[in-house]
C-alpha cells in the first residue's frame, strides 16, 4: 500500500462531515433492479441538506482550516453543489465565504448559495472561467481556496460515502457506479471501497460531451478538452485534479460515456422509483449503469450508485421529459414525405401498426408532397424500431429517421408552423382524444372525406 493511499484513508476515517451532512439511506431501485434482472441499489445523496454530496467535502475541508485561515474568508469556484456546500459549511463555522460560479450554473443553485449566507459572484461561461476569476481574488484579497475537487480534505469528505456504502451494504458490492466530473467523489469512494473490497469494480460515468477522465486514462496523462457540453451542469469540467488523477489511475476500472438522451431517461427512472427528480450530473451513475448491464449482459449483480445531485431548474424538466423517450429507446422520430391529399396521413397512421403517434407537426405547403414530423412510441427498443423502418420501406414510404439528430431533438419540433401556402377555407378546432395506440387514427377516420388536415 502506497504512502498516499495509507494517509488518503485514514482521512477518510477520520473526516469532520456529520455536523451538517446525514447518513444517507442506500436504497434499493425495485422498479430499475427488475427491468435490468440485477439488484441496484441507489446512495440518496441527493438527501443531503444541499441536495447533493459535496456539503461532506467542504465541511471537511473548512473544519480543518486554521483559526488564521479562517479569519481571511474563503472563496471558491463551483457551477452550484460545492458553492451550496461552502456555503452551507461557512455559515455553519462562522467563516465568510465567496462563490464564483459561471454564467450556465441554474438559477436554483445561485439562490441557495444566498440562502446559505454565502456571496455569489456569476462570472464566466464554464467552470474554468469562475475558477480562474476565483483564484484571482485569492490572490488580490488573501482569501483561502477551497478547490471543488482537487484537494486531500475534500476528497476525504467525500469518500466518507464508501464508508457508509459497506456499512449499510450486506456483502460486498459487484460494482459501484459514480458520476465523475474533477474527480473528487470516485477518488474518495474509490479508494476506500478498493482498499477493503479490491474486486469490486469501480467504474466511471461520464457526459459524452464532457469526457475529461476518459481521455486522460486514455491518453495516461491530464488533458484539457477545447470545450466541453453543459447539460449534466455539475460535471461539465475541461480538465480533471492533478490529485484525482493520481488516485484514479489505480482505482478506477473503467469509465463509461453516457449521451443526453440516456441521461434523461435515467432521471425517469429514479423518479419511477423514487418520486425524486435528479439534476443530469446526479444521474449519470444510473444511466452508465443501464448501459454497462446491457453491453455486459449483466444478470444478478449486486450493483449500487450514487444519485449525487437533486439541484435541478423547474424549466429544465419539460426538456428532460421529452429526451427521456427516446434515451429509453421508446420513441423514433421520423420525418416522412406523404402525398399532399386529404387521407394521406391516415394512411400512414394505419402503416404504423398498433403504435401510438407521439407526436405530429405539419403545415400545408402548397405543393404535391407533404412533409411530416412524426413521433413513433415503441416498447420493443431497438429491435422494433428496426422493424418499424423496415415496415415503412416495405411500403414504399420515403422518410428519415431523425432519433439520433440534436437539431430535430432540440429545435425541429418547434419550427413547423406559419403561414399555409394556397390553404383556403381554414378553421382551427382543438380536439382530445384518449392517450392510446389507435386513438389519432380513430380521430382521422371520424372526420369524414370532405375535411383535410392543413
Amino acid at each position: 500500500m502506497h504512502t498516499t493511499e495509507k494517509s488518503l484513508i485514514e482521512r477518510i476515517l477520520t473526516a469532520r462531515v456529520y455536523d451538517v451532512a446525514i447518513e444517507t439511506p442506500l436504497d434499493k431501485a425495485r422498479n430499475l433492479s427488475e427491468r435490468l434482472n440485477n439488484h441496484v441499489h441507489l446512495k440518496r445523496e441527493d438527501l443531503q441538506p444541499v441536495f447533493s454530496f459535496k456539503i461532506r467535502g467542504a465541511f471537511n475541508k473548512l473544519f480543518h482550516l486554521s483559526e488564521a485561515e479562517r479569519s481571511k474568508g474563503v472563496v471558491a469556484a463551483s457551477a452550484g453543489n460545492h458553492a451550496q456546500g461552502i456555503a452551507l459549511a461557512g455559515s455553519t463555522l462562522g467563516i465568510e465565504t465567496t462563490i464564483v460560479m459561471p454564467t450556465v450554473t441554474p438559477d436554483i443553485k445561485i439562490k441557495a448559495v444566498q440562502a446559505f449566507g454565502g456571496k455569489a459572484i456569476i462570472h464566466g461561461d464554464s467552470f474554468d472561467e469562475a475558477y480562474a476569476y476565483a483564484r484571482e481574488l485569492e490572490e488580490k484579497q488573501g482569501m483561502v481556496f477551497a478547490h471543488p475537487f482537487d484537494d486531500f480534505d475534500v476528497i476525504a469528505g467525500q469518500g466518507t460515502i464508501g464508508m457508509e456504502i459497506l456499512r449499510q451494504h450486506p456483502t460486498p458490492p459487484d460494482a459501484i457506479f459514480i458520476a465523475i466530473g474533477g474527480g473528487g467523489l470516485i477518488s474518495g469512494v474509490g479508494s476506500y471501497i478498493k482498499y477493503l473490497y479490491p474486486n469490486t469494480k469501480i467504474i466511471g460515468v461520464e457526459h459524452e460531451e464532457a469526457p475529461t477522465m476518459y481521455m486522460a486514462l486514455k491518453e495516461g496523462e491530464r488533458v484539457i478538452l477545447p470545450r466541453v457540453g453543459t447539460f449534466a451542469d455539475g460535471t461539465a469540467v475541461k480538465q480533471v485534479g492533478e490529485k484525482t488523477f493520481a488516485i484514479a489511475r489505480h482505482i478506477v476500472d473503467e469509465v463509461i460515456l453516457v449521451s443526453t438522451d440516456e441521461t434523461c431517461a435515467a432521471i425517469k427512472d429514479v423518479f419511477e422509483d423514487t418520486r425524486t427528480l435528479l439534476e443530469p450530473a446526479g444521474a449519470l451513475g444510473v444511466a452508465g449503469l443501464k448501459k454497462y448491464i446491457t453491453e455486459h449482459n449483466w444478470q444478478d449483480k449486486d450493483i449500487v450508485t450514487i444519485t449525487c445531485g437533486a439541484n435541478i431548474n423547474f424549466d429544465r424538466m419539460r426538456h428532460v421529459a421529452e429526451r427521456a423517450e427516446l434515451g429509453e429507446g421508446r420513441e423514433v422520430l421520423l420525418a416522412v414525405t406523404i402525398p399532399e391529399q386529404p387521407g394521406s396521413f391516415r394512411q400512414f397512421c394505419r402503416s404504423i401498426g398498433n403504435r401510438s403517434i407521439s407526436e405530429f407537426n405539419y403545415r400545408h405547403s402548397g405543393s404535391h408532397q407533404a412533409k411530416v414530423f412524426a413521433g413513433v412510441k415503441i416498447s420493443g427498443g431497438q429491435t422494433e424500431r428496426e422493424n418499424l423502418l423496415n415496415d415503412l420501406q416495405a411500403q414504399h414510404y420515403s422518410f428519415i429517421d431523425m432519433s439520433n439528430n440534436e437539431v430535430a431533438k432540440i429545435h425541429l419540433r418547434y419550427m413547423v408552423g406559419g403561414h399555409g401556402q394556397g390553404v383556403e377555407n381554414e378553421l382551427l378546432y382543438r380536439f382530445m382524444f384518449p392517450e392510446r395506440p389507435g386513438a389519432l387514427l380513430h380521430f382521422l377516420t371520424s372526420m369524414g372525406e370532405g375535411w383535410d388536415i392543413s
